[in-house]
C-alpha cells in the first residue's frame, strides 16, 4: 500500500493508513509530536489510535532525546509465540481442561504468585543471569525500592486487559492445523510504576514547559534525568522479557504434561513498546514503538488480532520510511467504556464461537467488536512485513 504524509507538521508523519480515517484525537497527537524539536521521523502504523501522551501505533525517531510517554506505561509490553509438533488431531474436543489447567499455572489478572519464581525449578527456561538481573534492582528509581518482593511474585504472570495466552492452529499451507502457542504480557506493575515517575520528572523540567502537550516532555541526552530513565527502561524492558520467557516455559510444560510426544521449535519473542538506539540515513536516533513491533530485514515478529479473530507470524522488510516497523495488533476502533456500552455478553459468545475462553462480561471490553479488522490492517502494511504463518485460536485464557 505505501504511506500518506500527515500534513501540517514540522518533521515529517509517514501514516500507513487513510489518514482522514485516523480518530479526531489521535490526528491531534500525531502532529504535536511531529512539531517537536527533537523528533526527526514519525512512523504511524495501521493500526493506530488515541493514547495517553503519545498515539499508540507511532513510531517516533529522536535526536538526543526521549519521551517516556512514547513508550507508554507497559514497558516492554510484547509477544511470544511458539510452534509445537502438535496438530489439532491431537487435541481434545473439549479444551476446557487445557484451558483450566493453563490458569492455574498461571497466574492472570492483579493475582500474583505466592512466592517467586526459581528459575532453576522451570524446565526449558534457559535464560541465564538472575542474580544479576536482580541485584540491578537497587539501582533502580529509589521511589519503587519497596516494590521488589511484589516484582518478584509477579515475575512469571499474565496481567489484565488486553493481555492473553492462546492455544493456535496454524491456518492454511502445508502446516495447517499445526499448534501453536501465543502469549502477550509486558513488565506487570513495576515498569507501569516506573513509567510514571519518569514521566512526572519530564514534565516539570524547564525546557518542556512549552510542549504543545506537557505528557510529551522529553528528556535530552547528557542528562542525569535521562541518564536515570535509561537505566530504568533497560530494566524494566529485560523485566518484560524476562516474565515472557518464565510464562512461555511453564505454558510448555502444561502442555508437555498432557503431550508428553510434543517438541518445540525456537521461540519468537518481540517487544511492542519500547526504547531502540538505531540509525536512519547516517543519523543516530533513539526510536520509540509504542504499540509497534521492529520489522528489520528478516526480523521475525508477532502481530495478533483479538481474542476472536487470530494472529499472523511475520517476518519484517527492514522498511526505512517505517523506522523498519510494523503493527502491533488489530488496534482498538472504540474505547473500553464504549465497547461495554455497545456490546454484551451474548454478542462475545457470538463473536468468541468456537474458542474456548471467557465469555462474561468481566472480558466484554476486549470483544472482537472492538477492534479493527485484522486483515485489514495486515493488507495496509505489505510492504513493511510478510506474512509467516496465519494462526487461529482454540484457546485464550484473559486475566
Amino acid at each position: 500500500m505505501g504511506f500518506h504524509t500527515l500534513a501540517g507538521t514540522r518533521a515529517p508523519v509517514r501514516v500507513w493508513t487513510d489518514p482522514y480515517g485516523i480518530e479526531p484525537q489521535a490526528a491531534k497527537q500525531l502532529r504535536n509530536i511531529g512539531a517537536l524539536p527533537w523528533v526527526e521521523g514519525v512512523a504511524v502504523m495501521p493500526d493506530v489510535h488515541f493514547g495517553k501522551g503519545a498515539t499508540i501505533g507511532s513510531v517516533i525517531a529522536m535526536r538526543q532525546a526521549v519521551s517516556p510517554a512514547a513508550v507508554g506505561v507497559d514497558i516492554g509490553c510484547g509477544m511470544s509465540a511458539v510452534r509445537t509438533s502438535l496438530t489439532a488431531a491431537d487435541l481434545p474436543d473439549d479444551l476446557a481442561g487445557l484451558r483450566s489447567a493453563i490458569e492455574a499455572a498461571i497466574p492472570v489478572g492483579f493475582t500474583q504468585r505466592e512466592k517467586a519464581v526459581d528459575p532453576r525449578r522451570v524446565r526449558g527456561l534457559e535464560q541465564g543471569g538472575w542474580d544479576e538481573f536482580w541485584r540491578r534492582f537497587t539501582d533502580l528509581d529509589r521511589r519503587v525500592a519497596q516494590l521488589e518482593v511484589r516484582a518478584q511474585r509477579q515475575l512469571g504472570t499474565l496481567g489484565g486487559g488486553n493481555h492473553f495466552i492462546e492455544v493456535c492452529l496454524e491456518q492454511g499451507g502445508a502446516d495447517e492445523g499445526r499448534v501453536w502457542l501465543m502469549l502477550h504480557s509486558g513488565s506487570r506493575n513495576i515498569g507501569k510504576e516506573l513509567a510514571e515517575r519518569h514521566i512526572g520528572v519530564a514534565r516539570r523540567l524547564p525546557h518542556n514547559a512549552d510542549l504543545p502537550d506537557r505528557d510529551l516532555a522529553v528528556f535530552l541526552a547528557g542528562t542525569p534525568e535521562m541518564q536515570a530513565y535509561r537505566r530504568d527502561l533497560w530494566w524494566a524492558q529485560e523485566y518484560a522479557r524476562r516474565n515472557r520467557a518464565v510464562m512461555l516455559a511453564v505454558f510448555c510444560n502444561v502442555v508437555r504434561e498432557r503431550f508428553p510426544q510434543v517438541r518445540y521449535d525456537e521461540p519468537i519473542s518481540c517487544h511492542h513498546n519500547y526504547v531502540a538506539e538505531e540509525s536512519y540515513g547516517g543519523v543516530d536516533v533513539l526510536v520509540t514503538r509504542k504499540g509497534a513491533i521492529r520489522a528489520g530485514q528478516g526480523d521475525l515478529g508477532i502481530i495478533p488480532g483479538s481474542m476472536g479473530t487470530g494472529s499472523y507470524i511475520v517476518r519484517g522488510k527492514g522498511n526505512p520510511d517505517a523506522y523498519c516497523s510494523a503493527s502491533h495488533g488489530a488496534g482498538r476502533r472504540m474505547s473500553r467504556a464504549q465497547a461495554k456500552r455497545t456490546f454484551g455478553t451474548d454478542d462475545l459468545a457470538a463473536q468468541t464461537a468456537g474458542v474456548e475462553c471467557r465469555k462474561d462480561a468481566g472480558v466484554v471490553d476486549e470483544i472482537p467488536g472492538a477492534y479493527k479488522d485484522i486483515t485489514e490492517v495486515m493488507a495496509q502494511q505489505e510492504d513493511l512485513v510478510e506474512v509467516v504463518a496465519h494462526l487461529k485460536q482454540v484457546v485464550c485464557v484473559k486475566g
